[in-house]
């Protein structure tokens, strides 16, 4: 059973939507940080006017000078929310300079008397992620003092930097970590910046995260070590299976993420790191509506055919489906289908040679999917490997891109944060499942018509499944007063898949979508017969 529960939960088709968590405007989700330079480091330069005397200023008090506090805050990738509580000595009149630390400023005149103070909320937008030096100058007019304060603020929008696929942990060959199986609800901590050219300061990493000999069922979660245990989930596996499921986590303070087996038994645990996120220009991401780049079983993008066993095949991707030419990475939906035996998918960059890594794993007759970001070659192109000695089929869906034209910077939050289970009572829905071939309309970024998060990373689990089918996952054309109205217009069906199930398997994949205008997402049963949806945001990508 994929693990458990959450707090908000939107409503099935049909019904009302239910209130979106709203981050990208100040929402309260974890990981949110703080930036701040206390009024005690306030450098004060003549700090009493020639009216006040000599004898005023021997007898001043340490507290009798220009004060100023400063606090800031993301609300968005790109923004800061600088809050500025200024402390004259006396009546004043205040010239203020706020100096953002990109070449701008803003400046504003404020007069305070008695014992006020001015107190204020001033809002910037960054044309580019980065770490700033923010500088706020006050110059007293009336009794000539002047006061500077100042602190570093990084926005918590971060850039993507490919990476080619590479190894870092592996439980069962010492590396990155003992020797030994993860126990039953026990841990591993996974040195991430550093490692195989991984910098320092790195923000969040792209990881594929696999559990393998596991003797019994259970969960894993990926987080910052400093994020405590929660109820979201990343990866679900059973005993004897061998499952792989793409992981964007933020990394914490000191470099490294946490690896949670939420389990009662020991697994086996591997994780391959694919690119990474810093607070400095490289290449943003751009959401499409899902495309098919590649079907062996159709010729799409490659020979029609089952690929052999061991076999490789190119695909053009650069300047296809929407992905312009020059792009640094995309993002894939990989599916395995009618392998004939057992093995795996490992998806590249053109040009190189077939990392000891695997993008997807299966098994004989299996049709399964795992998200995947995949450098692009120079020459526009990806390479595919069926790792297993005998044939099957593959599909890939395009989601998105990468590339240093695109704006958008991924938010990432503490961990996985639990949104929304059908097995439990949410807002304004009653638990249960989401029927066969109908789709589940979710709000995740409130009550608005112009929502300025450009893709949501989420991860979902499909649970309880009593038969086979897929799920599709795209943004919803409508808005939510759209529902509120009963103007909602049915949204049309996808082709494409975000994760394949079979009779009571509980089956997770991490997915990138767009949540549309109006920042709402549809998540469709594709099956012939109910299933139990849970689903964890991860973090989102922000122009703004």
């Amino acid at each position: 059973m994929a693990h458990a529960a959450g707090p908000v939960a939107p409503a099935a088709h049909g019904a009302a939507a239910t209130p979106g968590a709203n981050p990208g405007k100040g929402g309260t989700l974890p990981g949110g940080k703080t930036f701040s330079s206390p009024a005690d480091r306030t450098v004060v330069t003549s700090p009493f006017g020639a009216r006040a005397g000599a004898a005023r200023a021997q007898d001043a008090r340490d507290d009798s000078r220009l004060g100023i506090d400063l606090r800031a805050t993301a609300p968005t990738a790109h923004s800061i929310d600088l809050q500025s509580i200024i402390v004259p000595w006396d009546d004043a009149v205040l010239d203020v300079t706020i100096s953002w630390g990109d070449g701008t400023t803003d400046k504003f005149t404020a007069t305070v008397g008695g014992f006020a103070v001015d107190h204020r909320n001033t809002q910037h937008t960054y044309a580019a992620v980065g770490s700033y030096d923010v500088k706020v100058t006050v110059k007293d007019t009336t009794n000539g003092g002047e006061a500077v304060n100042e602190l570093k603020f990084v926005t918590s929008g971060a850039e993507y930097t490919p990476h080619a696929p590479t190894r870092l942990l592996d439980t069962r060959a010492g590396l990155g970590a003992a020797q030994a199986k993860v126990a039953g609800r026990g841990s591993v901590a996974l040195k991430v910046a550093g490692a195989a050219k991984v910098p320092a300061g790195v923000r969040a990493v792209a990881l594929n995260v696999t559990a393998t000999n596991a003797t019994g069922a259970g969960h894993v979660v990926v987080q910052p070590r400093s994020y405590g245990f929660d109820e979201g989930s990343n990866l679900n596996y059973v005993a004897g299976q061998t499952v792989a499921n793409q992981v964007i986590v933020p990394v914490g303070e000191d470099g490294s993420v946490q690896l949670i087996n939420g389990g009662w038994d020991a697994v086996d645990l591997i994780a391959d790191v694919t690119g990474y996120f810093t607070a400095s220009a490289a290449s943003g991401y751009t959401s499409l509506d899902p495309v098919r780049a590649v079907d062996t079983r159709e010729g799409l993008g490659t020979a029609k055919g089952q690929v052999a066993g061991y076999g490789t095949f190119g695909v053009d991707i650069a300047g296809r489906g929407g992905v312009p030419k020059g792009a640094t990475a995309v993002a894939l939906n990989l599916t395995a289908t009618n392998p004939r035996a057992a093995g795996h998918l490992t998806a590249y960059p053109s040009g190189q040679a077939a990392p000891a890594t695997s993008s997807v794993n299966f098994a004989a007759g299996q049709t399964v999917a795992n998200s995947v970001i995949v450098p692009i070659g120079p020459d526009g192109k990806i390479t595919i490997r069926n790792g297993s000695w005998d044939r099957a089929d593959v599909v890939a869906d395009v989601v998105g891109y990468y590339s240093t034209d695109s704006r958008s910077a991924l938010v990432s939050i503490g961990g996985p944060y639990r949104i929304m289970d059908t097995r439990k009572d949410s807002w304004g829905r009653k638990a249960g499942p989401i029927p066969a071939r109908t789709f589940l309309p979710v709000r995740l970024d409130g009550d608005t018509t112009n929502s300025d998060i450009d893709g949501w990373v989420l991860n979902t689990t499909v649970t309880n499944t009593t038969g086979t089918g897929f799920l599709s996952v795209a943004a919803d054309p409508n808005t939510w007063p759209d529902y509120l109205k009963g103007t909602a217009v049915t949204p049309q069906r996808p082709v494409s898949s975000s994760l394949n199930w079979t009779a009571g398997a509980t089956v997770p994949n991490l997915v990138q979508t767009s949540g549309g205008k109006g920042g709402m997402v549809d998540f469709w049963n594709q099956g012939w017969q109910d299933i139990d949806l849970v689903f964890d945001l991860l973090g989102w990508y922000q122009t703004v």
